[in-house]
């Protein structure tokens, strides 16, 4: 080889030498990164370094005193992709994140939904807003995947001990996440909703924008068992559901934090409870009233229902939003006026889905900028 020619194959050899260690430890430090941001009760049996993903196996995280079960958040196999171009610039861009066969507990106190308090809780609030106030770098996430997840979801906000609500075979995919958040996140889940009496199938889908003031919907529940919903739809004072189940078809949007949705909800082959006096009622409505209606119309009831709200609002609940409207048009439907024993929309504070970006926000944020 000539001389010119050895030279320019070192140069290159140098450069690709070069490259690959300059990649590894960019690797090597998210590696870093990551393990901190896990925090205390965190344990990982094998953690990974390849020369283009970096793989966590056998995750877990335990979970904090007075939280319903003993983990928030289990994984078989992660893996993370980092793109070799962001490593060292201003904005970490990551491929995808794929975790296996996870398990996610999450806790829905009054308004307030929790998962994973380890890396979407700060030790106080003051901590939190200087955390915000300090310089840090972008991260932008393309793609995140859940394949094969199970869901324990703890509701205080409905009964004490937190009501359970479990699903399985949860698939999901959720694109463009950014933080700080600066377009839409899309999202598309899948799952099977577990019953006392039957099992359901759930999707959900739509976006979601920066902070949580936007946002577009659509919620499908297929063959839902409603004795384990009931606690959503039923009052307290309400006859029992002992076997039936719920079809539910929502679509909702939010612009600038205000509510309008347009649903329509099947409760099908519904049994009651016996009732114990004359005037038990199922939503509201007499007990009787209702039985009567499923024997005239195929046991089925078939109901439109519209959702309005100002979710920024401290009298807004979701909860009493949705069976009050559902009640009120049910009412309607069976031709009865029961509008004045529906009750209010409730005081239990502020639900609305910013609670939960800003949690993964915050999570995303502690993992990648390294603070």
């Amino acid at each position: 080889m000539k001389r010119w020619q050895i030279i320019f194959v070192a140069v290159i050899a140098f450069l690709g030498i070069s490259l690959a260690a300059g990649y590894r430890l960019g690797v090597q430090k998210l590696q870093s990164t990551v393990i901190d941001a896990l925090g205390p009760g965190s344990r990982v049996s094998q953690f990974k370094v390849n020369w283009f993903t970096i793989e966590l196996f056998g995750l877990s995280i335990d979970a904090p005193k007075g939280w319903p079960t003993a983990r928030t958040l289990e994984s078989e196999h992660v893996t993370i992709v980092p793109d070799l171009r962001s490593l060292f610039s201003e904005k970490i861009r990551i491929a995808s994140i794929v975790v296996e066969k996870p398990y996610l507990s999450m806790l829905r106190t009054t308004g307030k939904l929790v998962m994973v308090p380890s890396l979407t809780e700060s030790k106080s609030q003051r901590s939190e807003s200087k955390d915000q106030n300090k310089a840090s770098r972008a991260v932008i996430i393309s793609t995140i995947e859940l394949k094969d997840g199970s869901l324990d979801f703890y509701d205080a906000t409905v009964s004490q001990p937190p009501l359970r609500t479990r699903f399985t075979q949860v698939e999901a995919e959720i694109r463009d996440v950014a933080v700080p958040a600066a377009e839409k996140t899309l999202f598309d889940i899948t799952g099977v909703l577990k019953g006392v009496r039957r099992d359901g199938e759930v999707k959900v889908s739509g976006w979601i924008g920066p902070g949580a003031r936007d946002s577009s919907s659509r919620v499908v529940l297929t063959a839902a068992d409603m004795v384990a919903l009931q606690p959503y739809l039923v009052k307290s004072n309400d006859i029992r559901v002992t076997k039936g189940s719920v079809d539910l078809n929502l679509a909702s949007e939010v612009r600038n934090r205000k509510l309008d949705g347009n649903g329509r909800i099947v409760l099908t082959d519904l049994e009651l409870a016996p009732a114990r006096g004359l005037f038990y009622t199922f939503m509201g409505l007499p007990r009787g009233t209702v039985i009567n209606f499923l024997k005239d119309h195929n046991n089925a009831i078939d109901i439109d229902f519209v959702l309005k709200g100002d979710t920024s609002h401290p009298n807004f609940t979701l909860n009493e939003n949705l069976s009050t409207r559902i009640a009120t048009a049910m009412a309607g439907q069976l031709g009865k006026s029961v509008a004045e024993g529906l009750g209010t929309l409730g005081r239990k504070g502020l639900e609305g889905a910013g609670d939960v970006v800003e949690g993964v926000g915050s999570a995303v944020k502690r993992l990648f900028r390294g603070s």
